[in-house]
């Protein structure tokens, strides 16, 4: 069962997705918050497998609410789920501690998948958003001269919220050579999960 909180100032959105949620096999809503604030004193009590979590509340934003979470929770998953898709708001919400970034137009199936994707590592993005992840990680000159020219292919791939099936499919390789290929990004770059490679590429990306 994997528990879900959601942060919404809007009424209609919030009672959506709790109900797409509970109606789910596999799925239950843990709590629904209208604003950061509220959101902040539960989720660390009730500590729900994973977050989503809109950028635009009343009073502090879902980004700044995201930040504080993960002092507190560094293993929380946050997927922002948002109207938001301009190149600021994506970025600054990867940096706080976000591993999704879904476009709020995302069918329910859609969103369902990408909830299971993250808790198995994924790195669940709309395709645009996606796109400018892998543009700024790519416009860098040699961001990780250690890596070799097959290892910056699955770590493009990886940060576009690809599973190791999807990568091998892309390269013509088998999943195990991409499970090989991952663990020396890993050690390369000094992380332990998939999760930490994207977030350092997105990081190294932004500096």
């Amino acid at each position: 069962m994997i528990t879900v909180a959601i942060v919404d100032d809007q009424r209609d959105i919030r009672e959506g997705l709790q109900k797409l949620l509970d109606a789910a096999d596999g799925f239950r809503c843990s709590g629904t918050y209208c604003d950061a604030e509220s959101a902040l004193e539960e989720i660390p009590i009730l500590c729900p497998d994973v977050v989503l979590m809109d950028i635009e509340l009343p009073e502090m934003s879902g980004i700044e609410c995201v930040k504080i979470l993960k002092q507190t929770l560094p293993d929380l998953d946050v997927i922002m789920l948002t109207a938001y898709t301009d190149d600021e708001h994506i970025f600054q919400a990867l940096k706080a501690g976000a591993y999704g970034y879904l476009s709020k137009s995302i069918f329910p199936s859609r969103l369902l998948s990408a909830i299971r994707e993250i808790r198995v590592g994924g790195a669940p993005m709309s395709t645009y958003v996606a796109r400018r992840v892998v543009s700024f990680f790519s416009a860098q000159q040699n961001p990780f001269p250690q890596l070799s020219k097959r290892e910056k292919e699955v770590l493009d791939l990886l940060c576009e919220g690809q599973n190791y099936r999807d990568i091998a499919k892309n390269l013509f390789v088998s999943p195990n050579t991409v499970r090989f290929h991952l663990k020396n990004i890993y050690k390369k770059l000094q992380v332990n999960s998939r999760h930490e490679a994207v977030l350092k590429a997105t990081r190294v990306g932004l500096a």
